[in-house]
């Protein structure tokens, strides 16, 4: 049940989440966000803004393949800061942010599990497999098997003009930041400062977390440890913001579905890997999957296309 439903109060304050599922300090942020929203449960509302890191009137590379190999080592440098999974190969750069954003939107309607799950999904085809999501139907197979998920209403609402709108109204929101976020300083590869785009204007760096409450709001830019989070959060909403809490392994895998290195060392306890995981390597480390989870993984859907190409070789 959502907050305020039911007559129960509504939460007192909101945390909005400025991301997109093709960035990668957003993907080497998810073990903090995960561990925040384990930590907080219902106690606040929360709110995705997809800011659109990759625009559809973005002016393509004129050397496709020498951006792909910069995009490459910096992902890898990036990993390197994050403890992130990134593809052992990289086929290109994304060309839009948009498909991936539509879809991760349309799942919202099916429910916050369902949601993540297909968010993470979708970070996963750039960042494990090495093949962002940038059309409608490379963002709709990633999707394809997870738990709960009505894929012919997914496929219907991503192609909705609700569902454009309310992305449009995102990639809009994302580019007023406070002003807090146009003077940053931080020490570490990513403050999180404003940053300006091609045509003139400034969006939020990704992830930032902005906290609002009844007394004012609290912005907290970058990549940042969980210690950051959890103050700006404490600050603006009632009670203490506890440490995440974490589960037994086999518990938390089947929760989460699919678990890196650093979110598994922060998520979980008891011995790993827990009976059944599937293990994925990256070229930074492994990704886990639940069982479940790796029946229907792109993943795992491309080692068994591979095997079959290979045995008709």
């Amino acid at each position: 049940m959502a907050p305020g439903e039911g007559g129960a109060a509504p939460a007192p304050c909101e945390l909005v989440e400025y991301t997109d599922p093709l960035c990668p300090w957003a993907w080497g942020a998810e073990p903090l966000f995960r561990g925040l929203r384990a930590a907080l449960g219902e106690r606040v509302r929360r709110r995705r803004v997809f800011a659109i890191l990759f625009d559809e009137d973005d002016d393509p590379a004129p050397d496709a393949a020498a951006e792909t190999a910069w995009y490459a080592r910096y992902v890898e440098e990036i990993s390197g800061h994050t403890g992130a999974p990134r593809a052992e190969r990289l086929s290109r750069v994304a060309a839009s942010s948009w498909p991936s954003s539509l879809v991760a939107r349309a799942a919202e309607a099916q429910g916050g599990a369902v949601a993540d799950r297909v968010l993470r999904r979708l970070r996963e085809t750039v960042f494990v497999l090495g093949e962002p999501a940038d059309t409608l139907d490379a963002a709709l197979s990633a999707a394809r098997g997870v738990p709960g998920l009505d894929e012919v209403r997914l496929a219907a609402d991503a192609v909705s003009a609700a569902v454009r709108d309310s992305v449009a109204a995102d990639r809009a929101e994302a580019r007023r930041p406070v002003p807090e976020v146009f003077s940053v300083e931080a020490a570490g590869p990513h403050p999180g400062a404003a940053k300006e785009t091609p045509d003139g204007e400034h969006r939020y760096a990704l992830p930032t977390l902005l906290v609002r409450g009844a007394g004012g709001h609290r912005v907290v830019p970058g990549r940042r440890p969980f210690a950051a989070y959890a103050a700006a959060v404490g600050a603006m909403c009632p009670g203490p913001v506890p440490d995440p809490p974490p589960l037994p392994a086999a518990r938390a895998l089947a929760h989460y579905g699919s678990l890196t290195e650093p979110e598994r060392l922060l998520l979980t306890r008891g011995a790993w890997p827990p009976a059944g995981a599937v293990r994925v390597d990256t070229g930074n480390g492994a990704l886990w999957l639940h069982p479940e989870e790796a029946a229907t993984h792109p993943a795992t859907r491309r080692t068994a296309r591979n095997a079959r190409a290979s045995g008709r070789t």
